[in-house]
């Protein structure tokens, strides 16, 4: 049994296509069925579906063999227990830090709204500021408008809702990708399904 721990939304869309390249096309339709695990065209692939920044935890633990998962949410993960073979050049966007746009200078510590709070420390701290982060689970453009943080940390797509907001985006963090996980005592385990796997996805990226 090979389970792969996807997310709904963008990654799964953009992933079908590299799944079905791998001969792996799910029954159900995530966005219609109220199934968390769904069934695809092979007996023994399942697809287990989860909050995306539940995926590279369910791969680390084992829950699922494979999964699918953003770089930014791996960065804050810290990637334990995972191998992560293929970039999958998918749900493309920057991880970055953004402010008002007529923001003053901030005279000392300054606090910093996200929900990449491991990321945001490591930023900061490789350039020797001490910061105060706050953590939020979204909208964090309006950390800055309600005086609750003078930047924010966040994944950057089009930009357009930092502009809608009065904010602009300030320094470069990393790029994002969607990237495909393995477990790797599962990698040990059911090394050939998976290489197959892994051979076929990266053939279809490429």
């Amino acid at each position: 049994m090979i389970r792969i721990a996807l997310s709904k939304g963008r990654i799964f869309k953009e992933t079908l296509p590299l799944l079905a390249a791998a001969d792996i096309v799910p029954v159900d339709d995530p966005e219609t069925s109220r199934k968390l695990i769904l069934d695809t065209n092979h007996d023994d692939v399942k697809l287990v579906i989860i909050r995306a920044t539940d995926v590279p935890t369910y791969v680390q633990f084992g829950a699922a063999d494979v999964g699918v998962a953003g770089k930014d949410v791996l960065m804050e993960h810290g990637g334990e227990g995972l191998y992560e073979p293929v970039d999958l050049k998918i749900a493309r966007c920057k991880l970055m830090t953004a402010g008002l746009a007529d923001a003053k200078a901030i005279n000392g510590r300054k606090r910093i709204a996200t929900k990449f709070v491991n990321v945001a420390k490591r930023f900061f701290e490789s350039r020797g500021e001490q910061v105060e982060v706050i953590k939020l689970y979204g909208s964090m453009e309006l950390g800055p408008i309600v005086g609750l943080a003078d930047l924010i940390v966040d994944v950057v797509d089009t930009g357009n809702t930092l502009k809608a907001n009065g904010l602009v985006p300030i320094d470069h963090i990393a790029d994002i990708s969607s990237r495909l996980i393995v477990n790797k005592a599962a990698m040990k385990m059911k090394h050939q399904r998976i290489q197959s796997l892994i051979d076929q996805v990266s053939k279809a990226v490429a």
